[in-house]
């Protein structure tokens, strides 16, 4: 039986999916912690816009290691 429960689905925040595919990155070796985040842009090409008008809207700077978006506990938007 479904119930409405099992129909309910999470939104995954978009800032989270790019935070679990950086640590991935980090996890496989091709990024360090210590990396600046922009290096992240190498890896995704004609997205990269979006991301960095992502990161720059949480107060990232391009300068920041990677660490630091990986510490993020919560992605919710602030209004």
């Amino acid at each position: 039986m479904v119930t409405v429960e099992n129909m309910t689905q999470q939104v995954v925040h978009p800032m989270a999916k790019l935070q679990r595919q950086v640590q991935k990155l980090v996890d496989s070796k091709l990024l360090k912690p210590s990396d600046s985040i922009w290096k992240i842009a190498l890896l995704y090409g004609d997205e990269w816009a979006f991301w960095k008008q992502e990161l720059i809207a949480y107060d990232f700077a391009m300068q920041d290691p990677v660490s630091e978006l990986l510490l993020v506990e919560s992605w919710d938007d602030e209004e």
